[in-house]
């Protein structure tokens, strides 16, 4: 019996201090939660895309907290709505944000592109790449399994043809499927006219026997730009937007149609 006791009271006795030490060890190792970094977090969409060039939304929320000049019209996927909550809980002007779309640079579409080899392997982009570059003769192609269509939140991403169709009204701008593309094919771009079409580096005659869509590297296009915002760089045609005036002529005189007009929804005001 009293060997029972006995033990009772050790495990109590056990038992308390740990409580004790639990209870001390909670209040000097307690993390302070910054209330304002809660309230600008719950502000932000929570698609978590890293646009802001933060990891994920806790970390800009973090960061926009942390007092450091950090800019409040960084979240693109959350637009206007967003960066005037967060700028009202920073108490500060709400300033512009700057909306961006997906552009895919590859019109190699089931017509156009040829195949070096058919692919049976699980169907995704990320899966294909490693195996010879995919089924597609072109290895600068797209390989229209559409991992960019899975990796979108908003459904701005269709596959049509073998290849992703952008519907702009519904893009967010979270550059998600820019990390999903294996051939990284897609690029976050603002107020453009136009976009090359196309990735292959290849000389001319090469690229359009892979792909009738492909750039010839003529170098029409740069000789006519009025702004001289275009250049061939590796036997592909390139815009610097920077320069480019909007002003859509290179998309006219494009020999191959590989330089195409971008259609930005009605609704974009820049």
């Amino acid at each position: 019996m009293e060997t029972t006791v006995t033990a009772v009271i050790i495990v109590t006795g056990i038992g308390a201090l740990c409580a004790v030490i639990l209870s001390v060890a909670s209040k000097l190792m307690a993390v302070k939660v910054d209330a304002r970094a809660a309230r600008l977090l719950e502000s932000l969409p929570g698609t978590n895309c890293g646009a802001c060039g933060y990891p994920g939304c806790s970390g800009y929320a973090n960061a926009l907290s942390s007092g450091d000049k950090v800019g409040s019209n960084l979240c693109i996927p959350g637009g206007a709505e967003v960066l005037a909550k967060l700028s009202d809980i920073l108490g500060v002007p709400s300033g512009d944000i700057s909306k961006k779309f997906a552009i895919v640079h590859c019109s190699g579409d089931c017509g156009a592109q040829q195949k070096k080899m058919e692919y049976t392997g699980i169907p995704s982009c990320m899966a294909s790449k490693p195996l010879f570059g995919g089924e597609g003769a072109c290895a600068f192609g797209c390989l229209g399994y559409g991992d960019c269509q899975t990796a979108c939140p908003s459904g701005a991403l269709t596959m049509e043809n073998g290849l992703p169709r952008l519907h702009a009204a519904l893009c967010t701008g979270c550059g998600l499927c820019v990390k999903a593309c294996p051939g990284k094919l897609i690029t976050m771009e603002g107020a453009v006219a136009t976009v090359v079409r196309c990735s292959n580096t290849e000389k001319g005659a090469v690229a359009r026997k892979k792909c009738t869509n492909a750039c010839l590297g003529c170098r029409k296009c740069a000789r006519e730009c009025p702004s001289g915002a275009i250049a061939i760089e590796d036997n592909l045609a390139r815009i610097d937007y920077e320069t480019c005036t909007s002003c859509g002529h290179c998309a006219e005189i494009c020999v191959a149609h590989c330089i195409q007009p971008f259609h930005h929804p009605p609704a974009y005001t820049g």
